[in-house]
């Protein structure tokens, strides 16, 4: 029983798209590791892995807890905002001039190179060519 739960924990983790907000899915899979570990041992430790990993994803670049924390922060900075007439949405490319990107945070644990600015009056994270990864409604 314990090695079929195992099998089947593990086959849900890996059948993860690998292209997935890896952030989030590596802090919620930690996370989920720990609380499953502390409820049900080592297989709780698996399958809690697992589950958190997908909620993780679910949450975005940032994660389900930090998104308010981080719109704060951006807010709390009265960063400018960016008027764009394009659509701000995941992939959309900003201009190279015009917009004023800035560092995130080490404790918000996103990807080196990742970095923020705010469009439309709506904070956005940007990959190092300027794309939109996350929209932070």
């Amino acid at each position: 029983m314990k090695i079929k739960t195992l099998l089947a924990a593990s086959a849900i983790a890996l059948a993860l798209p690998m292209a997935a907000q890896a952030q989030g899915t590596v802090r919620g899979a930690e996370r989920g590791a720990q609380e499953g570990a502390d409820v049900g041992g080592p297989i709780g430790a698996v399958v809690g892995g697992a589950v958190g990993a997908a909620t993780g994803t679910v949450g975005g670049i940032l994660g389900v807890d930090d998104r308010p924390r981080f719109r704060s922060y951006v807010r709390e900075r009265n960063v400018r905002s960016y008027d764009y007439d394009g659509r701000v949405a995941v992939g959309s490319e900003l201009p190279r001039s015009g917009v004023t990107y800035y560092e995130v945070p080490n404790d918000y644990h996103v990807a080196r190179g990742t970095r923020y600015t705010v469009v439309n009056d709506t904070p956005v994270l940007v990959d190092g060519r300027g794309h939109i990864i996350e929209v932070l409604n």
